[in-house]
């Protein structure tokens, strides 16, 4: 979705999606670092988030913001979450997919 908004906002000239990072075109709401470079972010602003709504700042009700809202195929992030857990050296190894089901779905 955030490539679909950004070649939007861009009016479909991809160079900005090619050189600007994701996290930087839409950075997460929910974090430090991404509060500060949306507020940095010219007008209109593409903002990421996995926030529920009830958690979004009080100013987001009496602004004229938009929102997107994407649902994913559990199936699908599952199978993300798995070969992300493996490579991403914080979490601990997340053994074979069916342990990881398991673990999931608890």
């Amino acid at each position: 979705m955030l490539e679909i908004l950004s070649l939007i906002r861009s009016d479909g000239d991809p160079r900005w999606c090619r050189s600007v990072p994701n996290w930087d075109r839409g950075p997460w709401l929910e974090t430090v670092l991404g509060l500060r470079r949306a507020r940095g972010n010219p007008r209109p602003r593409l903002i990421s988030s996995h926030l529920p709504i009830q958690l979004f700042p009080k100013a987001f009700f009496t602004s004229k913001a938009k929102v997107i809202y994407t649902v994913r195929n559990p199936k699908d992030v599952l199978v993300s979450l798995y070969h992300f857990a493996r490579i991403f050296r914080p979490y601990k190894d997340p053994g074979s997919l069916e342990q990881f089901l398991e673990k999931f779905l608890e």
